[in-house]
C-alpha cells in the first residue's frame, strides 16, 4: 500500500505572475491599514474628543500587535501550512476591520485596531515565508521586489483614496474600505492560492523545538544583519507614517486631500527604488546594492534633519529629502526581508516570524515616543522637529547596517538543522 500523498498542493500549479500577484496583495494589506486612514486620523480624533496619544494608539497598538502575532503564526504556518493560516488571517482582518468601522468610542477603535494587527500578522507572515518556500535566496530578493513594486501601487492609491473619502463621507468610510480591500485578497487567495510548503514539519509547535528555532535564528549573523537592515528602514518610514499627517495638515496647513497627494508621491519613489533595486541586484549583488542604498538613506535624512535644525519649515524641506529615504526604502524591505529567511528553509516562517516581531516593536517604541512629543499639536501650532530628527536616526542607523553588518554577513549559508528537527 502506497504511503499518503502530501498535503501541499504542487506550487507549479502557480504562475509566476499569480505568485507576484499574491505577494503584492498580502503585502499591500500592510500600507492599506495604516496608509488608507492617516488622511482621516485627524478627523476621527476630534470626533471621539481624544488625545492626540490615544490617536497615536490607533497606529502603535495596530503594528505591536502585528508584530507579536507573527511568533504564532510563524510555527503555525511551518506546522500546517501557509494556506490555512491565510485564510484564518484574512477572515478575522475583514471582520476587524468592519469593527473599526462601527466603532463607538476611541477605546473600542484601539481594540478593533489591535486585532486587526494580529490578523495582519498572518497575511505578510505567510509572504515572506512563500518566497522562501519557493525560491532560492538571490532569485527570492528579486520577486520579493516584484512584489513590493505591487505593495508600492497600492500604497500610491491608499492614501489618496483615504483622503477623497474621508472628505466626502467621512472617516468611517475610510476604515470600511481596509475591510474592502481584506475581502477582496481573502476571495482571490481562497480561489486560487496552493500551498507552497512540500513537507510540514509535525514538530514546529513543540516548546522544545521553538525554543531551539529562536535561538538558532536569532544567533544566525545574516539573520540579525538582514533583519536590524530591515528594521530601520522600516523605522523611518513609520517615524514618517506617525507623524506626518499631524505635521503636515495642522502644522503646514495642507488639506486632507493634498496630504494624500503627498503620500502617493511617496509611493511612487518607493516603487522607483523597487524597480532600481532589481536592476541593481543583477548588476551588483547583494551587498554592494544595500551599500548603495545606504548611502541614500543617509543622504536623505540628514538633508532632512539639517534643513529643519536651520529653521526651514516648509513642505518641500521634508517632502524632497524624504523621496530619497524612500527610493533607498524600496532596495532595504526587499533585500533585508528575504535576505532574513535565506538561511532557514525549514523555518521560513518563524523566521518571517521573528524578524517581523523586531520591526514592529522597534515601531511601537518610536510611535511612543512621538505620541509623546507631538502631544501638544493643534491647529497651526507644533514643530517638524520630531518628524525629521527621527527620520534622520533612521538614515544613519540604515548606513551603518549596510556598510557593516551586511557588507561583513551578507552572503553566509544556510544555518544547519538542530538535532531535533531531523528526528523522525
Amino acid at each position: 500500500m502506497s504511503a499518503p500523498p502530501s498535503p501541499a498542493a504542487d506550487p507549479a500549479a502557480m504562475s509566476p505572475g499569480f505568485v507576484v500577484l499574491a505577494l503584492a496583495l498580502l503585502l499591500g494589506l500592510q500600507p492599506v491599514a495604516t496608509d488608507l486612514y492617516l488622511p482621516a486620523l485627524p478627523a476621527l480624533t476630534t470626533g471621539f474628543g481624544a488625545a492626540m496619544s490615544q490617536a497615536q494608539l490607533t497606529l502603535t497598538a495596530l503594528l505591536l500587535a502585528f508584530g507579536v502575532s507573527q511568533m504564532v503564526w510563524g510555527p503555525l504556518s511551518d506546522r500546517f501550512g501557509r494556506r490555512p493560516i491565510l485564510l484564518i488571517g484574512l477572515g478575522a482582518f475583514v471582520a476587524a476591520s468592519v469593527g473599526s468601522a462601527l466603532a463607538d468610542s476611541m477605546e473600542q477603535l484601539i481594540g478593533w485596531r489591535a486585532l486587526q494587527g494580529a490578523a495582519l500578522g498572518a497575511a505578510v507572515m505567510c509572504a515572506r515565508a512563500i518566497v522562501r518556500d519557493l525560491y532560492a535566496p538571490a532569485e527570492g530578493a528579486r520577486f520579493m521586489s516584484r512584489g513590493l513594486t505591487g505593495l508600492g501601487v497600492i500604497a500610491c492609491c491608499s492614501a489618496p483614496l483615504g483622503g477623497l473619502s474621508s472628505d466626502l463621507l467621512g472617516w468611517r468610510a475610510a476604515l470600511l474600505l481596509i475591510g474592502v480591500f481584506g475581502a477582496v485578497t481573502l476571495a482571490i487567495v481562497a480561489w486560487r492560492f496552493r500551498e507552497t510548503v512540500r513537507q510540514p514539519n509535525p514538530q514546529a509547535l513543540q516548546p522544545r523545538v521553538l525554543i531551539t528555532n529562536w535561538l538558532r535564528i536569532a544567533r544566525h549573523p545574516t539573520f540579525r544583519a538582514y533583519a536590524l537592515l530591515a528594521t530601520a528602514s522600516y523605522g523611518g518610514l513609520f517615524t514618517y507614517l506617525a507623524a506626518s499627517s499631524f505635521v503636515f495638515i495642522q502644522v503646514l496647513g495642507l488639506s486632507k486631500t493634498q496630504y494624500g497627494l503627498v503620500m502617493f508621491t511617496m509611493s511612487l519613489s518607493y516603487i522607483g527604488g523597487t524597480v532600481l533595486c532589481r536592476r541593481l541586484l543583477t548588476r551588483l549583488g547583494v551587498r554592494r546594492t544595500v551599500a548603495v542604498a545606504g548611502a541614500l538613506s543617509l543622504a536623505g535624512g540628514s538633508t532632512m534633519g539639517l534643513l529643519a535644525l536651520a529653521g526651514v519649515q516648509s513642505v518641500w524641506a521634508v517632502v524632497l529629502p524624504f523621496y530619497l529615504f524612500m527610493v533607498a526604502h524600496g532596495i532595504h524591505q526587499p533585500c533585508g526581508q528575504s535576505g532574513a529567511v535565506a538561511p532557514f528553509p525549514q523555518s521560513a516562517g518563524a523566521a518571517s516570524a521573528l524578524a517581523g516581531l523586531v520591526m514592529m516593536v522597534t515601531a511601537f517604541a518610536m510611535g511612543s515616543w512621538l505620541g509623546h512629543s507631538m502631544a501638544s499639536f493643534g491647529p497651526g501650532q507644533g514643530s517638524v522637529l520630531p518628524l525629521t530628527n527621527g527620520i534622520w536616526f533612521w538614515g544613519v542607523l540604515c548606513a551603518l547596517c549596510a556598510w557593516t553588518l551586511v557588507r561583513r554577513h551578507g552572503d553566509a549559508p544556510a544555518a544547519p538543522l538542530p538535532a531535533a528537527s531531523t528526528a523522525p
